[in-house]
This record gives structure tokens, sequence and C-alpha cells, in this order.
């Protein structure tokens, strides 16, 4: 499903019902800070807004308005061509440059809007400008033309200058609960509410993991492959082990995916062994070797697998060497 309103989206519903009530009431920031993980709708949420102020038939007299989707603003927003909503690109991947600041934003906002009561501004990736880059951004943030709104969308706002975050509306999305999560997948998709389970717990309350893993055919080739590493773990030897990795290392960009999965075994494992109630358990069906596993672990062995499914994480993302980081993961494994 495209979504074009406020209404079809799965949480988020404070932030929804702030956007709706600043456009009702025409109380509008000239700057807006959507921050949240990858795949947590930021983007999505941003959209609908920037359709929400370009719209020509909106019914401001509602609780809620939306954009009304048919107007010929909004289908110049759902088109990627109207005049008055810009996003604004950067051609390295990692960095979002001074000049591209200055020449897309900077130097275009005392231009009025062609058709519009606003001018929009969509920076995606608004933490990867370099601090000469926010400071460009600044005086515009500081001294807005009254017609002008810009949505920063960050993953990362550690990175973001304490000034232009103090000159933002901030909107941190979090991730969803489990429940909304199987509702959208069942929804949406129409998975079986067990499929729906798995997938929401791997995704962790992100809804465009979610979608992803519901729409690909690698997530089931992939839960196959950890569940093959972690109901064997702890028969492997050494020369098993290593074998395992290097088949890990052909799939380097899943491994955060792996390592996901990992953590939701190794929680259920801790779950039945504290309870030894399977009712609450993501792998259900997997419970002999959950429950084989919880006999042969301590608690502390298996807060140890946690604590080093984290390390690698860390590691990895550091650029420390893969077989190395994934070495020291499966040796507390098998030891625990």
């Amino acid at each position: 499903m495209e979504i074009k309103q406020f209404s079809d989206v799965y949480g988020h519903k404070e932030i929804i019902g702030h956007l709706q009530t600043a456009v009702r009431t025409g109380e509008v920031s000239h700057a807006y800070l959507f921050d949240g993980e990858g795949g947590s709708g930021k983007r999505t949420l941003a959209q609908i807004f920037a359709m929400l102020l370009l719209c020509r038939e909106k019914d401001l007299q509602a609780l809620r308005p939306e954009p009304c989707g048919h107007c010929a603003s909004c289908i110049k927003v759902s088109g990627g061509n109207h005049p008055d909503l810009i996003f604004v690109t950067h051609e390295k991947p990692n960095l979002i440059s001074v000049d591209e600041i200055r020449t897309q934003v900077v130097e275009t906002v005392p231009v009025r809007p062609y058709e519009s009561p606003y001018k929009v501004y969509i920076i995606d990736d608004a933490d990867k400008m370099n601090p000469q880059a926010q400071n460009a951004l600044l005086k515009t943030l500081e001294e807005p033309p009254s017609y002008v709104v810009i949505l920063l969308l960050s993953d990362n706002r550690d990175a973001m200058l304490p000034t232009v975050l103090s000159r933002c509306v901030s909107l941190s999305l979090r991730p969803l609960s489990n429940a909304a999560v199987v509702g959208y997948l069942t929804d949406e998709f129409h998975l079986s509410v067990r499929e729906a389970e798995l997938i929401a717990s791997y995704a962790q309350g992100n809804i465009g993991r979610a979608k992803a893993a519901a729409m690909s055919g690698d997530f089931s080739s992939l839960l196959t492959g950890a569940l093959r590493i972690l109901t064997n773990i702890r028969k492997m030897g050494e020369r098993d082990a290593i074998a395992a990795i290097a088949d890990l290392a052909k799939e380097k960009q899943s491994v955060y995916e792996y390592l996901d999965v990992f953590t939701i075994w190794y929680r259920d494992v801790l779950l039945y062994k504290a309870t030894k109630d399977p009712g609450g358990l993501t792998f259900r069906d997997k419970i002999e070797a959950i429950a084989e596993q919880a006999k042969l672990s301590s608690y502390e062995g298996l807060q140890a697998i946690l604590s080093a499914i984290d390390k690698a994480r860390i590691r990895l993302r550091a650029n420390v060497n893969f077989e190395t980081t994934m070495e020291l993961l499966f040796l507390t494994m098998m030891e625990n």
C-alpha cells in the first residue's frame, strides 16, 4: 500500500497529532527534526507533512487534517515535481558539504514559493552535514522567511550541532510495539500471526525492517542459516566453527540481521530457563533445542553470550576484522 495520509501510518500517533494540530492552528514551526533509526518511518511522516502543508484543499476545520490526495498540489508532490518542495541532495554518500547546503538551501530560501503558502525543504541524512554545512544552515534557521519550513531527517542526532538542534522542533520516532508491527504485517502482507510474530521480533519495532523482511525471500534463507548455527553451536568443533564463519563472511551485508536473530534466540533461552513457559517464546517451534540450551547454560553464561553479541555489533561497526570478531563471538557461544 502506498502511504499518502497520516491515517495510513502505523504508530507514531503523538507525533502525527502534533503535526496535524500545527497545521490546523496555523502554528507551523520553521524547522522540524525527525530523528530515528533507518526504517522507523521518518521519511514517510516528513513527506506526508510536506504534502499536507502544500495541499490546496485540506480541511482546516477537521480535528486531524489530512492531505486531500487529489488536488493539483498533492498530485505534484506524489509525482515528485512540486516546485515548492525541495529535496536536498548530496554527491558523497556519507557527507553533505557546505557548498551543497549553500546552493540548494541558503541561496534559494529568499525566492518566494511559486504556487503555495509554504516552501518546504527536506534534508535527508541531515546528520551527515559536516560542521561547516550545519553552520551555513544555522543562519537560515535563526532568521527564516515566514513561508519556509525545513524538515531535517536524522538517524543520529548526536552528530548534529546543539545550536542547530535548539532551533528545531524535535520529533523522535521510537520503536513500535510488537503488537503494532504484527498488525501491520498481517494487514498489509496477509502473513499468518506466527510468521508476523517472528518477523516483528526480528524487526524490534522497526516498521521498515519488518516490511523489508516480509517482502524479501532472503529473510527465510537467512533465518534458516542462523537457526542452523544456533541449534548446532554447542556441538561444533573448531573446524565446523571456522567453516560457519567462512559462510557468514560471504554474507557480510546481512551479518547484523544474523546478530539480531542470535539475540532473539538467546533471549528465548533465557526466558525459558527462568519460566519454563514456551508461550512467550518467539521460536516456539524450536522448543526442544531451546530447552536443551537452557538446561546446559547458566544465567551468567547466557548473559555473557548476549553481551558478546552486542560487542560483536560494536566491533563490526568500528571495522574490526570480521573473522576475528566472529571467532570471539562463536567461542563465547560454544563455551556457554
